[in-house]
């Protein structure tokens, strides 16, 4: 892997997963210095997270890491609805349905995975990622896939900003499972729906934990 990747996924990662939090500085010569690698490298991978959104130039300050907007929440749950909700109806009917049935399976008992002692909720969200996964495999079109994925980057950001409410994570579960069911049934109907129903609660479930 070249320097500048390297690079551009560690920051990635750091800013996703709240190590590096909102406004602040991506200072070249301080990067370089902490990901042993020289200051074009650093350039590159800050040029990339500033085209997918996670960071931009800040007059007087350089770049730095993105303020997340909740004013545009229901903006980004709009597209969100819009292409989860297509792949789904995609999934349902070029999935291969045993896939989808062993994902329902799992989901169903996904309770069990959010403990106290797990507060990360790796397990849980792994499995959920799972999903996504599926669902971007099954449907088979890169153009789909790649807006899914870009829009993801800025939901996992958001979600930080929610209290980790494990009731709300256990509805999230069965939600899961009634879209992977749907799914495996080769219903687009019905797994559009559930998608629908799954994203509503969510958008509901962020604007009550933040406001």
């Amino acid at each position: 892997m070249r320097a500048s990747e390297r690079a551009y996924a560690t920051l990635r990662s750091d800013i996703i997963n709240w190590r590096l939090t909102p406004g602040t500085v991506l200072g070249e010569v301080e990067l370089s210095a902490r990901l042993g690698v020289s200051r074009t490298p650093i350039r590159e991978a800050l040029a990339k997270l500033t085209a997918e959104g996670l960071s931009e130039p800040q007059s007087g300050r350089g770049v730095v890491v993105s303020e997340i907007s909740l004013d545009h929440l229901d903006e980004l749950f709009e597209l969100r609805t819009a292409l989860e909700c297509r792949a789904a109806e995609l999934a349902a009917q070029r999935c291969d349905p045993e896939i989808f049935a062993n994902l329902h399976h799992q989901l169903l008992n996904a309770g069990e995975l959010i403990t106290a002692e797990d507060p990360s909720r790796a397990d849980y969200y792994q499995l959920a990622g799972d999903l996504d996964a599926a669902v971007d495999a099954a449907v088979g079109n890169h153009y789909l896939t790649q807006a899914l994925k870009n829009l993801r980057v800025h939901l996992v950001r958001v979600r930080r900003l929610a209290k980790d409410n494990p009731v709300r994570l256990r509805d999230a579960a069965r939600e899961h499972a009634a879209i992977a069911l749907a799914i495996a049934n080769r219903n687009p109907v019905v797994a559009s729906a559930a998608t629908t129903v799954h994203l509503d609660n969510s958008l509901r479930h962020l604007l009550s934990t933040t406001s």
